[in-house]
């Protein structure tokens, strides 16, 4: 069976299962790393576990590049695979790869020439200053490496071929959490360890990725010669159909600038603790985020091929089971929330301020599912202006208010609030995109009927 027939034939649930899991494991993995990464980072003290929480947002811009390239790239390709267009596919691969790596470099220039204004403007106070500045000197030196990473997973995922994806990723957080207490205590290098390890973890996902597409075990090829061909044109449809990628994880980044600052007045427990908070929640929430990420190729394989009918039945089936999903995740969370902080900081104001924001997010988690499912549908389709507007939403637009206006009235409750309360708000904006696309689009196949395995 060829890819084509794999991802236009293959029955909904079966299929979307399959892309999912490779997905969902690497990203478990990912985030266990991050997880551990953080519990070792705590035994050096609250302030240092603030200063993961502060590089936290700066990562955030290097995954923007990562991420714009790589859902752009992403989606074009798939719906020219969906077309059996692969020469398209592989210039669009090569252009998106090439971007990605020159953004990232990019980033390190910039990040070295201002690394104390960044420090300072990332929410550092003067106790977690130097432990900042050591970690995110390795990650300034690590980014186009990061960044070209994920542009290189991505496309992957697109192509339908997420176990390839795994292995690089998987391979480079194993390696990342085994050298961590190396680094760390045993040759003594602290914070500076974690960096470290952090950085030659990306470089080796970096080869084992890139080695995916040189070695021919995919459908799209990145190559000199197919760098030549493309165009500035070619390279603006990129940008312009991953821009909701960039600015998703723009505006992530931003906001936990922003929540930093507002923490940093109640001091260092407050910011390690919501950084904390940050990283359970998302990693709670990536088995339901890799279901989504499943979804992605086949909605626009199907959708170039013109099959509407599988569309529509992969959009429901990624609701029901990113739905489930979330609701027994967030159901743990909420009973173990206080035993969970305290895995990554024994430290009782940390716990206190942690438990509730924890309890919190887990309740408006419950809304997230028809939101990404919306989003990631716009977006793998080709609807730039819908899902330009749905990525600003809670990534933003609403979060950003909400924060400053609940921090100013409430304190620091209002910073463990504004988080939920912006997800919950964007559910009715979210629902009428959905219905407009669904209503827009065709209600059979241009053959008028259903293709195999439906």
């Amino acid at each position: 069976m060829t890819q084509y027939e794999k991802m236009t034939g293959t029955p909904i649930p079966k299929l979307i299962i399959t892309l999912s899991v490779p997905t969902i494991i690497s990203m478990l993995v990912t985030n266990v790393y991050n997880l551990v990464d953080t519990a070792f980072v705590g035994k050096l003290g609250t302030s240092a576990s603030g200063a993961v929480g502060i590089v936290f947002g700066f990562m955030a811009v290097i995954q923007a590049f990562g991420f714009m390239f790589g859902q752009g790239s992403g989606s074009i390709i798939s719906r020219a695979l969906g077309q059996q267009d692969k020469h398209r596919g592989s210039v669009t691969a090569s252009l998106g790869f090439a971007a990605s790596f020159c953004g990232g470099l990019l980033i390190t220039l910039v990040g070295f020439i201002f690394l104390d204004e960044i420090v300072i403007l990332l929410g550092s106070t003067p106790t977690i200053e130097p432990y900042a500045k050591t970690y995110i000197t390795y990650i300034l030196i690590a980014a186009p490496f990061m960044s070209s990473s994920l542009t290189l997973n991505n496309i992957l995922r697109y192509e339908g071929r997420a176990s390839l994806g795994m292995i690089g990723l998987m391979t480079g957080a194993v390696l990342n959490m085994a050298a961590d207490p190396i680094f760390m205590f045993v040759l003594d290098m602290g914070i500076g360890g974690a960096g470290l390890s952090t950085a030659l973890s990306q470089f080796v996902s970096w080869c084992i990725l890139l080695g995916m597409f040189l070695s021919g075990r995919t459908d799209t090829h990145i190559g000199l010669r197919y760098l030549k061909r493309g165009s500035f044109a070619i390279l603006m449809n990129i940008m312009a159909t991953g821009f909701p990628s960039m600015l998703r994880q723009g505006l992530n980044s931003f906001t936990t600038v922003l929540l930093n600052s507002c923490c940093k007045v109640y001091g260092d427990a407050a910011v390690a603790a919501m950084s904390i908070v940050t990283r359970i929640i998302f990693f709670a929430f990536s088995v339901a985020l890799g279901i989504g990420q499943g979804f992605q190729p086949v909605s626009g394989f199907n959708y170039g091929a013109k099959k509407y009918l599988r569309l529509r039945k992969a959009f429901r089936f990624t609701m029901l089971v990113s739905e489930v999903i979330i609701v027994i995740g967030c159901a743990a969370l909420i009973v173990f929330s206080g035993s969970l902080i305290g895995i990554f900081r024994d430290d009782p104001e940390v716990i206190r301020i942690g438990v509730r924001a924890l309890r919190l997010q887990a309740i408006a988690q419950l809304v997230l599912p028809p939101c990404m499912a919306v989003e990631m549908l716009y977006q793998s389709t080709g609807k730039r202006l819908g899902a330009t507007v749905l990525s600003s939403l809670r990534s933003g637009l609403l979060f950003i208010p909400a924060l400053l206006l609940l921090a100013h009235f409430r304190g620091l409750a209002g910073i463990q609030e504004a988080q939920p309360l912006s997800l919950i708000l964007s559910l009715p904006l979210v629902v009428p995109f959905g219905l407009m696309f669904f209503k827009a689009l065709p209600k059979e196949d241009i053959s008028g009927k259903e293709s195999s395995g439906e």
